[in-house]
């Protein structure tokens, strides 16, 4: 199969090909060498990409619906706009990595990316609904506006990580590591965050109704404003917190440490506004 009079097989050397609006729909390009290839408006439904080299590629609105990406390096690509819904990426990037990776507003609905190396990349307003997450490396990620919900994010590190806006409305955060993460007027309601590490978290405004932080690590957390209602917040470490202005009402705060916190104008559990 030739397009633009470039051959597509397994283990193609395809560096720099002008493969723009191609039809490549379950296109087998297994080990493939795709590097600044020009694949802008590609159709990669099913395709499979399983060991390619995509670094530095131009994935801009491209298909890869239920492709398979499995162990395929996209470092630096550009895939903005990209639709990737339930795509395998599983152990994607461990070899490489995908840091400045552009995947602005991309649809990643159902993808796998357990274990995939997300560090830098630009994935705001992205579509991660149902995404597995767990164990990825999101450091320092822009996910600012990205649809989380139902993502399990279950020991993903997101050290740093800018979530303002986000929606993780039951996501699982189960054991994440969210050291100095802004998480301000983020979504959490429902998010299973037992065991989360979100020492120095900025959650200002964040809604966190009916969240289990149970054991949570929340120490120096800005917690200021948040909506802790009804959360479960049994033996969470809340030391140095800063939960001004929170409301508490109903929380489960039994085993919770609360030394140094300020819980200046805060609604208790008890409905009583903290003096």
């Amino acid at each position: 199969m030739e397009v633009n009079g470039w051959k597509i097989e397994p283990d193609a050397n395809l560096v720099a090909a002008d493969l723009q609006a191609a039809n490549l729909v379950a296109a087998n390009l297994r080990g493939a060498d795709l590097r600044d290839a020009d694949l802008r408006d590609a159709d990669l439904r099913d395709a499979d990409l399983a060991d390619a080299h995509l670094q530095g590629s131009i994935l801009c609105v491209a298909n890869l619906t239920g492709a398979n990406l499995e162990g395929t390096s996209l470092s630096n690509a550009n895939l903005s706009n990209a639709n990737l819904s339930n795509a395998n990426l599983t152990g994607a990037f461990l070899s490489a990595n995908l840091s400045g990776a552009n995947l602005l507003g991309a649809n990643l609905k159902g993808a796998y990316l357990d274990n995939a190396n997300l560090k830098r990349a630009n994935l705001r307003i992205a579509k991660l609904q149902g995404a597995k997450l767990d164990g990825a490396n999101l450091q320092d990620a822009i996910l600012c506006v990205a649809n989380l919900s139902d993502a399990d994010l279950s020991g993903a590190n997101l050290r740093s990580a800018n979530l303002r806006d986000a929606n993780l409305k039951c996501a699982n955060l189960e054991d994440a590591y969210l050291w100095n993460a802004n998480l301000e007027g983020v979504n959490l309601r429902s998010a299973n965050l037992r065991d989360a590490y979100l020492r120095n978290a900025n959650l200002e405004g964040a809604d966190l109704k009916n969240a289990d932080l149970w054991v949570a690590n929340l120490t120096g957390a800005n917690l200021r404003n948040a909506n802790l209602k009804c959360a479960y917040l049994s033996s969470a470490d809340l030391s140095g917190a800063d939960l001004s202005g929170a409301d508490l009402s109903g929380a489960d705060l039994k085993g919770a440490n609360l030394k140094d916190a300020n819980l200046s104008g805060a609604t208790m559990p008890d409905g009583t506004i903290f003096d």
